[in-house]
């Protein structure tokens, strides 16, 4: 009987009733929204993102060491959202995230998104003091310039983790990019410099070009089902492999996509476009389609399902891809 069937899972150091929780979005900037999401059933939450560019224009007035006030750097600062635009200060932030932790018994995961290992960071000590349980950072850049080595790029992500882990005592989630040469190489220093979970992925907001006026113009649209493919398949790769946990965000907009990233490896699913579609009511659908589906296979519990599609048993995960790619390709028929 579903009853029975134990959907709880281990995340973070955290007990979760089930894996399904709400990822980082406005909703959690305001409390009714967090608290909607709670009674929804989201095991945990992540707040919205506090950003670099916030903190260090907040501490000396500088957004990527230019004077936000000096005339000769307006053109280069001016795609950034004014401060007005962010629903809180660093210091409101701060406020915000104990009030959602008086508001809600579920777990709090705060969040920051950066890209430099620059003393910005120290503001994670905050979030702690505040009360957050673990945090998750986004660590979120496009180098456009060629003179910058990717060597120099990965370097910079590990001694951030690195030096967040000898600062905090709580957990900490690092959120990524796939656009890695070496994805699975870059995963295991990020288990060796003490991350506790990796967060798959990022998702890449490409700007498109604004034909009036001949510019670029920010480009957002809701992820679908169509962007799940490539979680599913580092997250089948990386399974057994790093001891962080795994979480499988980006892509999962059905309870058979949440189905599908637990069988390749996730310890926990975040959702935002489908919560921003169907309400937060769609987790409590998450939760009682999973159970309804690991009845049907006799599953008693997540640990039992987890990673049953993953490559752990594949004797060479990387032939096991090029065999894959080259099946797949001429299954093709016109």
């Amino acid at each position: 009987m579903a009853s029975a069937i134990d959907t709880s899972t281990r995340y973070l150091g955290l007990t979760l009733r089930h894996p399904f929780m709400a990822g980082a979005s406005p909703m959690s900037a305001h409390l009714d929204s967090v608290r909607r999401l709670e009674d929804a059933g989201s095991a945990a939450i992540v707040l919205h993102s506090l950003f670099e560019e916030q903190i260090t224009e907040s501490q000396s007035g500088r957004i990527h060491g230019m004077d936000a006030h000096d005339p000769q750097f307006a053109s280069r600062l001016a795609p950034f959202p004014p401060t007005s635009a962010y629903p809180f200060s660093p210091s409101e932030h701060l406020e915000h995230l104990r009030k959602v932790k008086a508001a809600v018994a579920i777990p709090v995961i705060a969040s920051l998104n950066g890209i430099t290992a620059g003393a910005w960071l120290k503001h994670a000590v905050q979030f702690e003091q505040a009360g957050a349980d673990p945090l998750e950072i986004n660590l979120y850049q496009v180098v456009t310039n060629p003179a910058v080595p990717a060597t120099a790029v990965e370097n910079d992500i590990v001694t951030a983790v690195f030096d967040l882990k000898r600062a905090l005592h709580i957990p900490v989630a690092v959120k990524l990019s796939p656009f890695f040469t070496a994805f699975a190489q870059m995963a295991g220093k990020l288990d060796k410099a003490g991350a506790d979970g990796l967060v798959l992925f990022n998702r890449f907001y490409q700007p498109d070009i604004d034909i009036a006026t001949l510019t670029a113009a920010p480009a957002l649209e809701l992820s679908t089902s169509a962007e799940l493919l490539l979680r599913l398949r580092w997250l089948a790769i990386l399974h057994g492999r790093v001891g962080a946990s795994l979480a499988l965000t980006g892509g999962v907009e059905t309870w058979q996509d949440g189905v599908k990233g637990i069988l390749a490896g996730a310890h926990a699913v975040q959702m935002v476009s489908a919560l921003l579609r169907h309400g937060p009511q769609h987790l409590g659908t998450m939760v009682e389609k999973l159970q309804s589906w690991m009845e049907w296979q006799h599953l008693s519990s997540i640990d039992e399902m987890r990673g049953r599609g993953s490559l752990l048993l594949s004797p060479d995960a990387s032939a096991f891809e090029r065999a894959n790619y080259i099946r797949t390709l001429h299954r093709w028929s016109a």
